[in-house]
């Protein structure tokens, strides 16, 4: 009989090493899932020690047992939840050794909920290198719980706290006051009778508005709002009354590396400056150090196609294969390397403490644009996908720029786009250099600032729309700067990229079987295609290709996309390129692998998607169909419209609104149809 696991929740404030440390515990044996009923991912992990199987579950970060934002309801939902499923054995709550005082804040409310608690006192090297000395013993005593000081990043203490975690953990209650308005006798009468997990349950249902007792408030003189603000004095005086006992600080033996860049990176004019080179170097990388595995990887996927096709016997099924399946599959599998590279560098910058100061210095910019520092989380992760982008503007606590931050992120250029845009700028961009700068970089990079000032500007225009005075307050701990965790690091690219693929996948594996079969069958005229080609044509050269164009045009799918044809000629696109955009409506990158699926089948030529595409010429005129104009009009498409249907759907279940998730959808549209007509007609 498989023995059951002991549940352990991972509980701290953000930016304080929680998530290193889970990754630390669990390694790769982790798995990425929602909570139920919500969209915020959660994660579970696995391990085990001295025979001991453990699950560890990584909560959202918060700052207190008082929510002001969805990440925070649900962490206050899950501790209170005894008969669920997931209810923890125990709880390891990690603090920062460098902010403890700070930290220890949340320590003491969830130690209140009578749950067996480790504290985990994390960053303990770091804090040595700053004078800092904490000493644990005297704060077990005083808490009445094992207390550990680890380093999530090196390892340190982290057999120390997996052995703690295998004992019996006795975590006798704090005599602490964090109420004068109520008894002990009184918490413990409301306790039984609203059959509450501990007197500190009843305490927050009532200060979070979960139970009714006006009443009594009234009677004693009080609300809700006195009742938090209360606790949070009695707890820090609490605090303030051992502090100085358990932490020494001896300035004369600390290197503090950390003040010293700040005043650079966080310059008011130096620290944009910077900014925005680090984000250059990452647009210009995806170019130029990418280059040469991705070439490797299109030549790898047309010899794998060639011999499938020698090894098959030929047949339908060869060539769904060959030409449908590879080719579909091939088209995003080339962009893994700059995919890595985009997650490399976003996963350093975060590991580094650096992600931290880009929210600290982007907050009085954002404020005018009707955001706040905070929503450059939720933007910077709309980089890699608008996805979690938009689930992460969770913890933004005003209603306000947390809408308007979910109605911009799909703006900014995703993961998604990038297969897009490299091949539509390989088309027209010489791969040339200025100076040391790759020219196709350049463009990319341009791209993406396209996509950040769009966001801002449409951000204006809803901050004019949407109406509310408040103005949030930016509350955000510096994190130490610290080198990166190169596991840390290989976990997330790993988790990123596989996420990316295995996704858009099954995507494009449905797709590409789908386009090959409608490219392949069609009603008489395709049937006829050899006789019909033959009687129209004196030449012999080039026959086959002149059928295999014919049957592809006349096939259903053919037929589909000259029916959508009239809406999309204005901005310069022929059927082949409206069925791509339909298809992309699952998911943006599949763009690429609907164009290599569909010139795959017309042609019999062995040859990249790029060279592909610019062999393509017009029927009538004999011109490059993905010349500047139309390539122009393409980006320009791609860069606004919302071409990512999971998106839509995320946006509803974030906003719950489908008047806000239609305006998002048809503003973007709209704009990207405007946009893309007038740079065609333009150019053209």
């Amino acid at each position: 009989m498989e023995s059951k696991k002991i549940k352990i929740a991972l509980v701290g404030n953000p930016n304080i090493g929680k998530t290193t440390l889970f990754n630390r515990l669990c390694g790769l044996s982790q798995k990425t899932g929602n909570y139920p009923g919500v969209t915020v991912d959660k994660k579970i992990g696995e391990f085990t020690f001295n025979q001991t199987d453990f699950e560890v579950i990584d909560l959202p970060g918060i700052n207190s047992l008082y929510p002001k934002s969805k990440d925070e309801e649900l962490v206050i939902k899950y501790l209170e939840d005894a008969e669920g499923d997931n209810y923890p054995d125990k709880i390891v709550v990690t603090v920062s050794a460098l902010h403890l005082k700070r930290n220890l804040y949340l320590f003491h409310q969830i130690k209140d909920l009578e749950i067996p608690i480790v504290l985990a006192i994390n960053m303990t090297d770091v804090a040595k290198k700053r004078g800092i000395t904490i000493d644990e013993q005297k704060m077990s005593n005083l808490f009445k719980c094992p207390v550990i000081k680890i380093s999530a990043k090196t390892g340190l203490g982290l057999n120390k706290l997996k052995e703690t975690l295998t004992q019996t953990i006795i975590s006798d209650p704090i005599e602490v006051t964090y109420t004068n308005v109520f008894t002990e006798k009184e918490l413990e009468t409301y306790k039984h009778k609203y059959q509450k997990l501990s007197k500190y349950h009843f305490f927050l249902s009532v200060t979070n508005h979960q139970l009714n007792i006006d009443e009594v408030l009234e009677q004693k003189n009080t609300t809700e709002r006195k009742l938090r603000i209360d606790e949070s004095i009695l707890r820090y005086k609490f605090i303030r009354s051992y502090f100085d006992e358990i932490v020494k600080v001896d300035e004369s033996k600390a290197v503090d590396f950390t003040t010293r860049v700040d005043r650079f990176l966080l310059h008011p004019f130096w620290g944009y400056v910077i900014f925005l080179f680090i984000l250059f170097s990452i647009f210009q990388s995806l170019f130029v150090i990418a280059a040469y595995p991705m070439d490797w990887i299109d030549l790898g996927v047309n010899y794998i196609s060639e011999v499938t096709k020698s090894a098959l016997p030929s047949g339908y099924l060869t060539d769904l294969i060959a030409d449908g399946i590879i080719p579909g599959i091939g088209g995003v599998v080339i962009f893994i390397p700059q995919l890595a590279i985009l997650f490399l560098f976003f996963s350093f910058l975060e590991e580094s403490g650096y992600m931290s100061r880009i929210v600290f210095l982007m907050d009085k910019l954002m404020q005018r644009f009707g955001m706040s520092g905070k929503s450059i989380v939720p933007l910077m992760s709309s980089f890699a996908c608008a996805i979690p982008g938009i689930m992460a503007a969770r913890t933004i606590e005003n209603k306000k720029e947390r809408l308007i931050t979910i109605l911009v992120s799909p703006l900014l250029t995703c993961s998604a786009r990038l297969p897009v845009y490299v091949v539509l700028i390989s088309l027209i961009v010489p791969n040339e250099y200025i100076g040391p700068f790759s020219l196709q970089g350049l463009i990319m990079t341009a791209m993406y600032l396209l996509g950040i000032i769009t966001a801002l500007l449409a951000a204006i225009v809803f901050k004019w729309i949407l109406k509310g005075n408040y103005k949030s307050t930016l509350l955000l701990e510096m994190p130490q700067y610290l080198w990166p965790n190169g596991k840390n690091i290989l976990i997330k690219i790993w988790e990123k990229v596989s996420s990316f693929v295995l996704n858009a996948g099954k995507i494009i594996l449905a797709s590409s079987v789908i386009l090959f079969v409608l490219a392949t069958q069609g009603g008489e005229d395709f049937d006829n295609a050899e006789l019909i080609v033959k009687s129209n044509t004196t030449n012999a050269v080039g026959f086959e290709e002149k059928v295999n164009a014919f049957k592809l045009e006349n096939s259903y799918l053919g037929q589909l996309g000259r029916t959508i044809e009239p809406i999309i000629r204005p901005l310069g696109y022929d059927w082949k390129i409206g069925i791509a955009l339909i298809s992309s409506l699952a998911a943006r990158e599949v763009f690429v692998s609907t164009m290599s699926t569909i010139y795959s089948i017309q042609s019999n030529e062995n040859m990249t998607i790029i060279n592909r595409l610019k062999k393509e010429k017009k029927p009538t005129t004999g011109k490059a169909v993905f010349g500047l104009a139309t390539s122009i009009s393409l980006l320009l498409f791609y860069a606004f419209s919302l071409q990512c249907l999971s998106t839509v759907a995320v946006t509803y279940k974030e906003t719950k609104s489908i008047k806000w998730t239609a305006i998002q959808f048809l503003y973007m549209s709209i704009f990207a149809y405007a946009v893309s007509f007038l740079a065609y007609q333009f150019l053209n």
